[in-house]
C-alpha cells in the first residue's frame, strides 16, 4: 500500500471532524512524502487544509448541502493544545462571547496557556493566540462553564456587572453541579465568589 494511502486509511477510520498534523503520520514516511501525501488528499476533498500545518477530516453537511464543514475555532485550539500536552481556557472577552454576555462578532479567540505562547492563522482572516499564563487557577477549574462564569466576570470587573449581566449568570451558574462549584468557587476572586454564591 502507497504511504498516499496508508494515509487515507488511517484518517477515514477516525471520525469526521478529527483534526490531524503531519506528524501524526510520521510513523508511514519522512516529512516530504507525508507532506506531498496530504496536499493530494487535500485536492481530492478527502482533507480541508484548515492553517499551516493543520487538516481535518471534515464533517459533511447532508441537511442543507453545504458540504464540507470547517471546524470551530475552538475545535482547532483544543487539538493544538492535546498535541502539545499543554492546557488552555478562553481569556475574558472571549468567555464573554461564548457565554452569550456580549454580540460582539470575533474573528480571533484568544486563550490562555501555559504551553508555549504563539498565533495560529487559520483561513478567512480568522486565527488563534495563545497567550502564556503563570497563574495556574486558571487551569485548575473541574467544570468548563464554571471556568467561563469566572473569566467573564473578571473581564467585566468588580462593581461593573451589570443587573442584566446578573441575570443571565444567575441562570448559568445554576447549571454548575454542587460538587464542582464548591471545588471551582474557590478558584474565584473574592468579589466573584460572593456574587456566584448568593446566586445559588
Amino acid at each position: 500500500m502507497s504511504g498516499i494511502e496508508q494515509i487515507r486509511k488511517t484518517v477515514e477510520a477516525c471520525p469526521r471532524g478529527s483534526i490531524f498534523f503531519p506528524e501524526d503520520f510520521s510513523f508511514i514516511g519522512g516529512v516530504k512524502m507525508v507532506s506531498s501525501a496530504l496536499t493530494r488528499l487535500c485536492e481530492d476533498g478527502t482533507l480541508i487544509r484548515v492553517g499551516q500545518g493543520i487538516y481535518c477530516y471534515p464533517k459533511i453537511d447532508t441537511q442543507w448541502g453545504l458540504g464540507a464543514q470547517m471546524p470551530s475555532l475552538d475545535e482547532i485550539a483544543s487539538a493544538i493544545a492535546k498535541r502539545d500536552k499543554s492546557r488552555i481556557v478562553p481569556t475574558g472577552t472571549y468567555a464573554l462571547n461564548k457565554l452569550g454576555l456580549s454580540t460582539q462578532l470575533q474573528a480571533n479567540v484568544v486563550y490562555y496557556t501555559d504551553g508555549s505562547p504563539r498565533r495560529i492563522k487559520v483561513g478567512n482572516g480568522r486565527g488563534i493566540l495563545f497567550k502564556r499564563s503563570s497563574e495556574m487557577k486558571r487551569f485548575s477549574f473541574r467544570n468548563e462553564l464554571m471556568q467561563l462564569i469566572v473569566a467573564a466576570m473578571r473581564e467585566i470587573g468588580n462593581g461593573k456587572v451589570s443587573d442584566e449581566e446578573l441575570s443571565k449568570i444567575s441562570v448559568l451558574v445554576k447549571n454548575v453541579s454542587q460538587a464542582d462549584f464548591i471545588h471551582d468557587i474557590a478558584l474565584a476572586p473574592s468579589w466573584v465568589q460572593t456574587i456566584l454564591k448568593e446566586q445559588r
